[in-house]
């Protein structure tokens, strides 16, 4: 195990190299890798919106505003064809998903159905496809009534032509707003994804994708006065609409569109030479200026509206014909908000309503305190480990915090290769990881000190260490993994963040302890040819115990009992502190821009707002404020309102660094996805470890986790810190370490089984725990290093993360040794509970030293 070819060596330093090189850029500016020779990777990690600020929105779009449109446009083609065939009919409607009318004379009926037939008719559903779809169907509830009803697959094609004419329209919107890489992608199959970091006005975003932007010209009517038509009834083929005045002015405008939007060629804002007030210019193309030439000379005089999304910008006169195909749209505006509508114009109208049914917004400023916070708190974790290593390990310690070092540079490089987006729950995974990876090292060490208190030579020591740590490091790593694999899949923004920064620590650790640590264990032996394992400064568990740990099993069993009982009775009668991942609203933090914010004063304002439940509480130092509010009545509408009452009440003396808004949607869809992740989580535990093991084992780990799980579910109740996403997070994480520390237990107890045979079971797991104690206390002090350093120093965002973190290290390390061990005595495992494993391969366990 100890010796290395050259190929082999060669090989480990060149994938540390690689780490090295790959992960150097992000150590200099954008300015400084510019001037670097081509050949040398330049890919830095991308910093999540939670670093740097920016904007994350969760587009829906309308599914039965798509399935009105259809209607409506299929009224017409129903009218148009009837007339045009000369066939009288009544009672033309549409409500729901389906059109009907009635034919007046029954003899007509086949002629109408044969007028009618392209309406039902398949349409292609792609350009080099064969593939078509059944839009309407035809049916006759009643002699003469034909129903025309609206498909669910032709239903299905609409939202998928229309999200994919949507993504086009939002990038197009987006990048004129001059952002550096922004993310617009596809989100299941009726929702968009827009992300833009380092946007400075998140509301400017929000108004540019909230507006359907249906430009159109259209003659005002002036045939009767418009207050008759709105006190009496317009004439027919006309409706009134009110401009963007305030108050809002009302016109009655002709529905025949003269020209759209869709004819537009260009729109720029520009200054108006006379009055010069900002105006938005535009130009058509042929076809466009054509119909508006056309229109212009034959009703000069009149006036024509120019409308967009139901409202009237602005009604001028034509006082000669515009024959030009150019012109210019007034209307009060600003500079911005004639950039903002020449942007709408140049980028085209959505073709459905899109609905924002998730807001996370992080100000500039908080991205900045965050990447502090979370550097120092990674400085901070980094030295605790490094130093920890150092005092219990001495000169093995040493070279295992090269390895450390080592794996922490490959966790940033496979980052940067892959352009992740570093959130701050990765950075939390990156600072755990660094206080796990550890555990593979303590393993291996441990188990050297054991071969070598047997009287086994540093050399055989050694390379029995590392030959009998695999398994339990493979087994132990696995189970983890299946936890971030997990996480991933089923997680959403900043979690699967930490799922994938989660899932490549375990990888590059495992591949760091069992070639890197080992070649420098190899070279160390080699060069200085020690007499006598090194020692560090102390021995936090000394050699040799003998704590009866079953001796206390029945009183471990009653507390975890009560503990557990207690923890889901709470759960089912105290309401938990839930964050608005999971019961939908808004958060939001204000800093105050003087020296202190006064929450009473906040508080006073925001209940004029009529706003349901508010809470408003200190969040950090004396300036900062988390402001929560309930979920709205009226939708993800009313959400965005909300959050524009509480602007327009505190931003004259509040910035806001934070907005998070959920609608009712996505947060059952969260909770859902939650709870589905941990069940999840433990089944796959459950398969692996049965695999690996006997039913008794795979039970015995999942029902401790599961003890777990529930303490931490009661924790979260009795502390009242917020349950969100990033706790579905930290309890999966547990989930993972609990099982990892029950699995090196259970090694052990594997191990032991096969060597004393005829060893009473509760000896055999006493003997047990206390052969792996060293490794327990060692690996939970260090993970608990790094996680104390992110709850005082990470910030304020990831502090209930941590110490949630921080907790279910403690309940997890007391599980694997009080209740999974006494569970096997429970499911009467006893030395001959091994009877599938070849006799050939257990009798050479017999004489291997033992894993730990």
């Amino acid at each position: 195990m100890l010796h290395f070819s050259r190929w082999k060596t060669i090989l480990i330093w060149l994938t540390v190299l690689a780490g090295v090189l790959f992960a150097a850029p992000n150590l200099f500016s954008a300015s400084t890798l510019a001037s670097l020779p081509n050949w040398l990777p330049r890919q830095k990690l991308t910093l999540g919106l939670d670093l740097q600020g920016g904007s994350h929105i969760l587009l829906q779009i309308d599914r039965q505003d798509l399935a009105d449109e259809r209607l409506e446009s299929a009224r017409d083609e129903i009218r148009t064809a009837l007339r045009d065939a000369q066939i009288g009919y009544t009672g033309l409607t549409g409500t729901g998903r389906y059109v009907q009318v009635r034919i007046r004379d029954q003899g007509q009926i086949e002629a109408a159905k044969k007028a009618l037939e392209s309406l039902a008719q398949p349409i292609s559903t792609g350009l080099f496809t064969s593939g078509s779809v059944t839009e309407m169907e035809l049916s006759e509830p009643e002699p003469g009534l034909l129903r025309f009803t609206l498909t669910d697959a032709g239903l299905d094609y609409r939202v998928a032509s229309a999200l994919t004419q949507s993504i086009e329209v939002v990038s197009r919107r987006v990048n004129e707003l001059g952002t550096t890489e922004p993310i617009i992608q596809r989100q299941g199959t009726d929702r968009i994804l827009v992300q833009v970091p380092g946007l400075q006005d998140p509301q400017r975003l929000k108004d540019i994708l909230g507006q359907t932007a249906k430009l159109t010209f259209q003659m005002v009517d002036q045939s009767i006065p418009v207050e008759e038509a709105i006190n009496g009834r317009p004439p027919a083929g006309s409706t009134v609409i009110y401009s963007t005045d305030d108050p809002p002015v009302p016109y009655l405008i002709e529905n025949r569109i003269i020209v759209s939007g869709e004819n537009l060629v260009d729109a720029q804002a520009t200054f108006d030479q006379r009055t010069n007030e900002p105006v938005v210019s535009f130009r058509f193309d042929n076809r466009g200026a054509t119909r508006f030439g056309q229109a212009t000379q034959t009703n000069v005089g009149r006036l024509f509206a120019i409308v967009l999304d139901d409202e009237v910008i602005s009604a001028p006169q034509i006082r000669e014909p515009i024959l030009g195909g150019a012109g210019q749209i007034s209307g009060n505006f600003t500079v911005q908000s004639a950039n903002d509508l020449a942007v709408l114009l140049r980028a085209g109208a959505l073709p459905a309503d899109l609905t924002i049914i998730e807001e996370r917004t992080v100000g500039p400023s908080l991205g900045a305190d965050s990447i502090e916070a979370g550097q120092f708190a990674s400085v901070v974790a980094a030295f605790l480990v490094v130093g920890f290593m150092l005092f219990a390990y001495g000169r093995l310690g040493l070279l295992a915090n090269i390895a450390l070092i080592a794996n922490v540079l490959l966790i940033i490089a496979v980052l940067s290769v892959l352009g992740a987006t570093l959130t701050l729950p990765g950075i939390a995974g990156i600072v755990l990881t660094m206080g796990m990876a550890v555990d593979s090292n303590v393993i291996i060490f441990e188990r050297v000190r054991e071969e070598s208190r047997q009287g086994r030579s540093i050399v055989l020591s050694m390379d029995a260490g590392f030959r009998q740590a695999l398994a339990t490091v493979v087994d132990a790593n696995v189970t983890t993994l299946i936890a971030a694999v997990i996480l991933f899949f089923l997680g959403s923004g900043p979690i699967k963040g930490f799922a994938v920064t989660l899932a490549i620590g375990i990888v590059t650790t495992v591949f760091t302890a069992f070639t890197l640590t080992r070649w420098l264990v190899a070279a160390w032996l080699r060069r200085q040819r020690p007499k006598a394992m090194p020692n560090g400064v102390v021995r936090l568990v000394p050699d040799d115990t003998r704590i009866s740990f079953m001796a206390f099993r029945k009183y471990a069993f009653a507390l975890s009992l009560l503990l557990s009982l207690t923890s889901a009775v709470l759960f089912s009668t105290v309401d938990m502190n839930y964050g608005i991942d999971f019961r939908g609203g808004s958060s939001v933090e204000v800093q105050a821009k003087g020296p202190e914010a006064d929450i009473r004063d906040i508080r006073n304002r925001l209940t004029t707002l009529d706003l349901g439940e508010v809470q408003v509480q200190e969040f950090g130092s004396v300036r900062d404020v988390l402001i929560r509010i309930g979920t709205q009545p009226g939708g993800e509408v009313a959400e965005q309102a909300a959050i524009e009452k509480v602007k327009n009440a505190l931003g004259s003396d509040y910035e806001f660094r934070r907005v998070e808004v959920v609608g009712p949607t996505v947060s059952s869809e969260l909770a859902f996805n939650g709870t589905v992740g941990v069940i999840a989580s433990l089944l796959a535990m459950l398969v692996y470890i049965w695999i690996r093991f006997e039913w008794q084992f795979a039970l015995g780990a999942i029902i401790s986790t599961f003890h777990d799980v529930i303490m931490m579910i009661g924790f979260y109740v009795v502390a009242g810190i917020e349950f969100n996403l990033t706790s579905i997070a930290a309890i999966l994480t547990i989930v993972g370490y609990s099982i990892n520390d029950t699995v090196v237990v259970y090694d052990r107890v594997r191990d032991n089984l096969r060597r004393f045979k005829k060893m009473p079971i509760p000896d055999l797991l006493d003997l047990s725990m206390n052969q792996t104690l060293a490794r327990t206390v060692l690996t939970g002090v260090t993970t608990l290093f790094a996680l104390v350093a992110l709850s005082i120093w990470g910030g304020e965002v990831i502090r209930s993360f941590t110490i949630a973190m921080i907790f279910g290290i403690l309940v997890g390390t007391y599980s694997s040794v009080f209740v999974a061990g006494p569970l096997l005595i429970l499911f009467k495992l006893r030395p001959g509970a091994l009877s599938r494993e070849d006799p050939a391969a257990a009798a050479g366990a017999r004489t291997r030293p033992t894993e730990v």
